[in-house]
């Protein structure tokens, strides 16, 4: 195992949490810096992945993290013009057998947060990352601010996929989404327990998760979230609150009981989405974690569960070599293959969900309508979505 290392981390998502929690315990000096006055969790729901709970898990979070979420059996969606099924996955078929965990991001991240308080973690805010600076066996982080003071022995990049040490540029996908979170009607007539979605080809979506806890209100909650494209989100907005409803449930009418609960379109956020596969960095001391490396669609679910993993990876790399670079070096042969096909991945199924396209949606249906019950097709989409194809950390 290396001697013990002063680390930097620079990022208050999952996977900057999660890494500073299994460092730490390895008995690493680990700092935080957050480039926000007040670490805080950004978007709406979340699905953890049977791969994102086996690393809280191992953090010990697991039990926390379920007392917030709800269980999600079920992946369901229909393509409205032909009546018919455009996604149709359950967690039963995965090796585990287990479901995923609808959570809100406000607590997944409370329970993160609060397992690096009490482990003694320090946190400096309003630290926005600009660039590093390395000096023999020593590296810095220079914020806005000026340097960090003393340097590191290795710093975590775990800002984002804005971060400006991020190799490569992002891609913007030309679909994002508004995000709100509404309590869960006492009676609905969505699928229970699942994420459920309503397509128009691939040019409209319409979806409805349930999120455990709802922490505004303290209630069970669910996500709800429509497709559109970031150029049309001022003149989108613009339509008010009414026409959003009229719009959605004319989708989806059994969506009523959860868009009527909307009072402002203020209540929606609009979240835009990027792809790219960064190179890892050339220097040892600089080691990428979650979207700074690889950052894609939403589609299939992976976004906070590939951070998480990232970090344990790290973790276990650093406690295996004996030296900084082998570590590094472990850590990008650990994450490789998992990422560059989850990246494939993302690039191949985001045109059959969003898209203005109407060749793919219907290859989509017609697929996912008369094969996707077939066993070995059954356990290949539960096998990707879980997160568990090509995944090397248990």
């Amino acid at each position: 195992m290396i001697p013990k290392l002063n680390i930097a981390i620079v990022g208050c998502g999952p996977g900057g949490l999660a890494a500073a929690l299994f460092l730490k315990r390895q008995d690493h000096d680990v700092t935080i810096f957050e480039q926000f006055s007040k670490p805080l969790p950004v978007g709406s729901g979340l699905l953890i992945q049977p791969s994102g709970q086996a690393i809280l898990e191992m953090l010990g979070l697991l039990d926390s993290i379920r007392s917030l979420a709800s269980p999600v059996y079920h992946l369901h969606g229909i393509s409205v013009e032909q009546n018919r099924r455009a996604l149709d996955m359950q967690y039963s078929n995965t090796k585990e057998g287990t479901s995923a965990l609808g959570i809100h991001r406000a607590s997944l991240f409370s329970v993160l947060l609060q397992a690096v308080e009490k482990a003694g973690v320090p946190i400096v805010v309003n630290s926005k990352l600009v660039s590093v600076e390395e000096r023999g066996s020593l590296i810095t982080p220079i914020f806005e601010r000026g340097a960090a003071g003393a340097p590191f022995d290795l710093l975590i990049d775990a800002s984002g996929a804005r971060s400006p040490l991020a190799d490569g540029k992002v891609k913007r996908l030309d679909y994002g989404a508004f995000w709100a979170t509404v309590d869960m009607p006492e009676t609905h007539a969505i699928v229970p327990d699942a994420l459920d979605q309503r397509y128009y080809r691939a040019s409209q979506m319409a979806g409805i998760m349930p999120v455990g806890l709802n922490p505004a209100t303290g209630k069970p909650g669910a996500a709800i979230f429509w497709s559109e494209k970031p150029e049309n989100a001022k003149r989108f907005m613009s339509l008010g609150i009414d026409e959003f409803r009229r719009s959605y449930c004319s989708l989806w009418p059994e969506a009523k009981p959860f868009v009527s609960q909307l009072t402002s379109m203020e209540e929606l956020t609009m979240a835009v989405y990027g792809h790219r596969t960064g190179r890892p960095s050339p220097i040892d001391r600089l080691i990428h974690v979650g979207d700074s490396w690889h950052c894609t669609s939403p589609q299939l679910g992976q976004g906070a569960n590939m951070a998480l993993i990232d970090a344990a990876a790290l973790a276990m790399a650093l406690e295996q070599s004996s030296s900084l670079s082998e570590a590094t070096r472990a850590y990008r042969k650990l994450r490789a293959m998992h990422i560059r096909l989850y990246q494939m991945l993302s690039v191949v199924f985001t045109p059959l969900y969003q898209s203005d396209g109407v060749i793919k949606p219907w290859i989509r249906d017609m697929i996912i309508h008369h094969f996707a019950r077939l066993p070995i097709i059954r356990r290949f989409i539960a096998s990707t979505v879980s997160g568990s194809l090509a995944l090397k950390i248990r």
